[in-house]
């Protein structure tokens, strides 16, 4: 029963007028917004609104540095790179002092190509296929072929457009 007569009363606010002594506008009750000069006593919801309000004041100071953490962060990463990259290049690699962001993992039959020239945004200089030493016949042979159809300048330039179903489209330049 107490619900119902309390939405009674609050229904019977919008009924009850009044007039306001500065302004001498009449008024409805439920139109007002009543002010109270004195303190009045905390209540679990002013405590939970002030934590809501300390959150969002540090949710804004972090969305002012999350910019400038996020690029510190990248620039942090593109300086490990060269020292990672170097690394698990074997030393014969390094000591051509190629940039790291210019080589580009291959394996096989090639290990890596080197774009010479590209992170420095310039014009490239040269593509160099780099490769360790092997025993292997049969890669001796596919690295001779491949040596063979350059020197010859046996090779084509083609681009392949991937659609959503998978479908592939070579435009040849």
């Amino acid at each position: 029963m107490m619900p119902i007569d309390t939405l009674k009363l609050f229904q019977s606010f919008r009924t009850i007028l009044c007039v306001c002594p500065h302004c001498q506008d009449i008024l409805r009750l439920a139109d007002l917004h009543l002010k109270y000069k004195g303190k009045s006593a905390r209540t679990w919801l002013d405590t939970y609104e002030g934590k809501v309000r300390t959150i969002d004041r540090k949710e804004e100071a972090f969305d002012e540095k999350e910019a400038a953490l996020r690029e510190a962060a990248t620039e942090r990463g593109r300086k490990k790179v060269p020292h990672i990259v170097r690394k698990s290049l074997s030393s014969e690699f390094t000591a051509l002092r190629y940039d790291p962001y210019d080589i580009k993992a291959i394996l096989h039959p090639v290990d890596f190509v080197v774009f010479n020239g590209l992170d420095r945004k310039e014009s490239l200089n040269d593509i160099v296929f780099l490769s360790r030493r092997t025993e292997s016949q049969e890669v001796n042979t596919v690295r001779k072929s491949i040596e063979r159809t350059i020197d010859k300048g046996d090779y084509s330039w083609q681009v392949a457009r991937v659609d959503i179903n998978g479908k592939i489209d070579f435009s040849v330049k």
